[in-house]
């Protein structure tokens, strides 16, 4: 092995989109593991490249002004809240400049406004879903090693970042309503008693998979159990010990996934007790959760970037709108009321027939909602049957929009696009295409994940006179 390489008095002058520090020796740009703007550090390199390298904190020699304590116990080893250590309005401004030089370096943009970020209300307790691993192989920090402590315990809790085989056995976790805490450490301590095998993730055996806990605004929880395989002489008194000791557990399902992979979407979802589903209100209107919804983890933050989006359209209330990726309809069924009609297009059969539900059960009649393929389903036909569009409302997954959704995007004509991101480099990217017939109007960052380098963003586009 090589020598280890040390670096001293790295200066951390800014933060990188993934996270990490920023900071400079010999020319060379140092992404630092752990790092806080204003931080005088020593470093070590553990990543060379041709550009950068990759670096973790040894000595912290001068502590910024924006640093905070971490409130988690798990914080530096678990990968969830990185920021923990950096104050709450340095996170907001680096976000803020995150989304901005990501629309002017990406996207090519320039003269629009760039509205303030929206905080968060909450910091803490601010998320309605939460997936737990359960795994046979415990991640073992310094004193397990040496009191040779928890070695043959099964974890259930996060997988670390970089390591599928090996979960970190959460105790708290701060990122939801306290009950999770309380459920998944009765869960975890029932299936030790109970001698239920663990998922062993590089050999595929075990009984054990994964936990799934949702919840809303109104107290109410769905769990889910993932198991490898069915056994009801195993499943039934584990599920019957939960529904008995939570009844806030207003759902309570499970799924034999016998898949080397973690996906549930193409499993059936079983009802052991109570509803299949939860509901979440939104303006008044009741939005449906299934297992397999996808419902934005933010409820309250939710509201504030669909009150932004709503906001940007500019309804007069005789639009044609396309809701592009619609999921399960909650931005169509929101729009709805501000327009003519709306049309939701989605790729997932499952989310569509949500959709359809959520517009029927709140009384909702100028919804249309049709699912396939976006790049084959968007096409000359398509606009023929449902309408040009005034306004498209677009809120595609990280990966951003696919280049032959933007140029039949570009082919609609439609006057204003309402562009919503949880990536600001892909949805940078779109944009860039875009600017051919549109102009950049607006932009509003809204924080929905504190102390995570994660920012959701709200763009309005408008056509270009010809």
């Amino acid at each position: 092995m090589g020598q280890e390489e040390i670096i001293h008095d790295v200066e951390v002058t800014d933060i990188a989109d993934k996270g990490k520090g920023v900071g400079r020796s010999n020319g060379r740009i140092l992404f630092i593991e752990r790092a806080v703007p204003g931080d005088i550090v020593d470093v070590r390199i553990t990543k060379k490249r041709k550009t950068y390298a990759e670096a973790h904190v040894v000595e912290v020699k001068s502590y910024s002004g924006d640093r905070t304590e971490p409130f988690c116990e798990h914080f530096g080893v678990c990968g969830g809240c990185k920021w923990q250590s950096l104050s709450y309005p340095s996170q907001l401004a680096h976000k803020q400049k995150m989304v901005h030089d990501a629309l002017t370096r990406l996207g090519g943009a320039a003269e629009f406004e760039m509205l303030p970020i929206l905080e968060s209300r909450e910091v803490k307790a601010y998320r309605n879903r939460l997936d737990y691993a359960f795994c046979n192989k415990k991640w073992l920090n310094a004193d397990d090693f040496k009191n040779r402590k928890g070695w043959n315990e099964g974890a259930l809790g996060f997988h670390l970042p970089g390591r599928f085989d090996k979960v970190l056995d959460i105790q708290k976790c701060w990122l939801q309503d306290d009950l999770t805490n309380g459920i998944r450490n009765h869960v975890r301590k029932y299936a030790r008693e109970a001698g239920l095998a663990f998922y062993d993730y590089r050999k595929h055996t075990g009984y054990l998979r994964s936990l799934i806990l949702r919840n809303t605004e109104a107290g109410e929880w769905m769990a889910i159990v993932v198991f490898a395989y069915d056994d009801d002489s195993k499943r039934v008194p584990m599920l019957d010990d939960l529904a008995r000791a939570f009844p806030q557990v207003t759902s309570l399902l499970y799924v034999i996934n016998p898949k080397k992979n973690d996906t549930i979407f193409d499993l059936d979802v079983h009802t052991h007790k109570g509803e299949p589903c939860l509901f979440e209100t939104i303006d008044g209107l009741r939005f449906r959760i299934s297992a397999k919804s996808f419902f934005q983890t933010n409820t309250r933050q939710a509201r504030a970037l669909y009150h932004t989006a709503i906001e940007m359209a500019g309804f007069n209330g005789h639009e044609n709108v396309y809701d592009l990726y619609t999921g399960t309809g909650t931005i169509a069924c929101l729009v709805s009321r501000h327009c003519k009609q709306v049309t939701g297009i989605d790729q997932v059969e499952e989310a569509i027939a949500d959709a359809g539900r959520n517009a029927a059960d709140n009384g909702i009649t100028n919804t249309t909602f049709v699912a396939g393929d976006m790049r084959k389903l968007f096409s000359g036909d398509f606009l023929l049957e449902h309408g040009i569009p005034d306004v498209v409302m677009t809120d595609p997954p990280r990966a951003g929009m696919e280049e032959k959704v933007v140029r039949r995007l570009l082919e609609t004509g439609a006057g204003r696009i309402v562009y919503i991101s949880c990536n600001p480099a892909t949805q940078a990217r779109d944009i860039g295409w875009l600017l051919e017939k549109y102009q950049l109007v607006r932009s509003r960052p809204v924080d929905m994940f504190p102390h995570t380098h994660h920012v959701e963003n709200v763009a309005l586009l408008r056509l270009k006179e010809e």
